[in-house]
């Protein structure tokens, strides 16, 4: 029971959904630093590229490598090219899927456009269905089911949806579309952990608070010394929070976790708006 078994991902086929940048970066390169083959997919092929390139040379140590696969989620013709390209790259399977495309929309109650609900929900919410379900027969084929009942052997596929803390609480910010969609994504896990459990499949939420990243720069070019002192830990995440939970929720250690919203945001959620 030591702990690089307990968190070991060497040779593990993952797709991490925009992880060429922000958190989907950081969770990348938490696996290829741990010896997996990662895919990279987004809507940005020069970036998924350049990602791809810098994180195969990081992860020449440990045997890790990236692959870029770019797609542009929002589109469903794009996301079953996605799904068909990479059942054809690794036939005997993908041991973890890691949905972390997704959008955000701020906008006061009276002026916020019925089109960021039409984008936010389908890039937040419906994709993140589609694609898993697209892949579910890849996760089947690399996750295994206990021998027999009660048996330890068994290691199942994962996949990793990515929330948001503003889907358990009532926003600082008005953002009624993105708080929505992660709400339902946040059920959607739930929903899925039962109907894919018995399937060799966990299925959890990382409900993340605030990282660096493109869709939190406004933010934290204006408050983020602000946003630090409020937490009750005193800062915002880092690429090794965001890392170690995916690892976590992807090794031995985290093989009995299902249906599960793992909080990701150093306890801020606590702190009530009003």
């Amino acid at each position: 029971m030591d702990v690089h078994s307990l968190f070991d991902v060497k040779g593990k086929v993952v797709l991490v959904t925009g992880g060429a940048k922000g958190i989907g970066r950081m969770i990348s390169e938490g696996f290829v630093s741990n010896g997996a083959r990662v895919y990279i997919s987004s809507r940005d092929g020069k970036a998924c590229d350049k990602a791809a390139a810098e994180l195969t040379a990081l992860g020449k140590p440990s045997g890790g490598s990236a692959i870029s696969l770019p797609a542009d989620l929002q589109s469903l013709d794009a996301v079953k090219n996605l799904a068909s390209e990479l059942t054809k790259r690794e036939p005997d399977g993908l041991n973890i899927l890691i949905n972390n495309s997704g959008a955000a929309w701020g906008e006061s109650f009276d002026t916020h456009p019925d089109h960021a609900w039409t984008k936010l929900l389908t890039l937040n919410l419906q994709r993140v269905f589609t694609l898993t379900q697209l892949l579910t027969p890849l996760l089947e084929k690399a996750g295994r089911r206990p021998s027999a009942p009660g048996a330890e052997d068994g290691d199942p596929s994962r996949v990793v949806n990515i929330g948001s803390i503003d889907a358990l609480r009532v926003p600082t910010l008005e953002n009624y579309a993105y708080s929505a969609s992660k709400a339902g994504l946040h059920h959607l896990t739930r929903t899925m952990a039962l109907a894919l459990g018995p399937r060799g499949i966990t299925v959890n939420t990382l409900a993340c608070g605030p990282f660096p990243s493109k869709m939190m720069k406004a933010v934290l070019d204006s408050a983020g010394a602000e946003l630090a002192e409020a937490n009750p830990l005193g800062r915002i995440g880092t690429p090794r929070d965001a890392a170690g939970a995916c690892l976590f929720l992807s090794g031995r250690a985290g093989a009995f976790v299902n249906g599960a919203t793992l909080t990701l945001d150093g306890g801020v959620h606590l702190l009530s708006k009003f």
